[in-house]
């Protein structure tokens, strides 16, 4: 019996390293990359403004990989600092950020894997305020993935001090539930944030209206025409929130034959992103 459980216990030890030696490898960041000002391209708007992007529910150092590499191969973007958000609440960066131009910033969280995502909008508005505080960031872009935006959404609306530190230009949204309730027989059709039961959503609503944003923002929600992960209503239903605003200017995008994980992958997403959305010139 002695064998049997020291074995067992052999066995957990064993697994447990393994969790923490994975988990350690996917937490690993991207490298730091500089744009060729050589290579600088007419159809691009080169600006101060730094992007933004979080990863979803497990999300890591692989979601965005494909991504940074297309745009800085095309010379659209350089990838300058990770930050690492843990669960205790401490906020570590790698790398720097000093107004270098159209600068991607990589969030980690290094516990991504809760039965909800309300711990990573805690940890997120921490890393908000610290890219403001300590880099003055007072403008960004966003680029999030699945609960990453909904995560987003909810640390932005949630804290009136972002909301005055922070500007918000150019938001790009990647298979985002915003409301939870409703399943995938359910069609968006006005006013149906009125049926919600989901309370987040409601809350959302309630925070949305006593925004004031303090610039114009785009917001472009791209869903996949194979998601599994998220019905599409969950991510539709963002145009009932950003209605409210005059100064948003919203777009939607069904990507066909693309699945949940594809939406940050495929090649089609990524140009569209990067040339027409985040730094193409009007």
């Amino acid at each position: 019996m002695r064998r049997l459980v020291k074995s067992f216990a052999a066995i957990i030890s064993i697994l447990l390293i393994l969790v923490l030696i994975i988990q350690f490898i996917v937490l690993l960041p991207l490298p730091n990359h500089s744009l060729r000002t050589s290579n600088e391209r007419s159809t691009i708007r080169y600006s101060e403004t730094p992007t933004v992007m979080i990863p979803g529910w497990g999300g890591n150092t692989t979601t965005y990989r494909r991504m940074t590499r297309y745009f800085e191969k095309h010379n659209y973007a350089q990838k300058v600092m990770t930050v690492w958000a843990s669960p205790t609440g401490t906020v570590k960066t790698g790398g720097d950020f000093h107004q270098q131009k159209n600068s991607l910033i990589q969030v980690l969280y290094n516990w991504n894997y809760n039965a909800s995502y309300h711990p990573q909008v805690h940890q997120l508005t921490r890393v908000l305020q610290l890219l403001h505080d300590r880099y003055h960031i007072k403008r960004m872009n966003v680029i999030a993935h699945s609960y990453g935006g909904t995560e987003f959404i909810h640390a932005y609306m949630g804290s009136k001090q972002l909301q005055k530190d922070i500007q918000l230009r150019k938001v790009v949204f990647l298979g985002v539930p915003v409301e939870e309730s409703f399943g995938v027989k359910i069609k968006f059709v006005p006013n149906l944030n009125r049926k919600s039961k989901d309370r987040n959503f409601r809350q959302l609503g309630c925070q949305m209206r006593k925004w004031r944003p303090n610039s114009t923002v785009k917001i472009l929600n791209i869903m996949g025409g194979n998601d599994e992960e998220v019905p599409r209503i969950q991510s539709e239903m963002l145009q009932s929130l950003v209605k409210i605003h005059p100064e948003i200017r919203y777009q939607q995008v069904v990507v066909p034959k693309t699945n949940h994980f594809q939406l940050h992958d495929r090649k089609i997403i990524l140009q569209r992103v990067g040339q027409m959305m985040l730094w193409g010139k009007d």
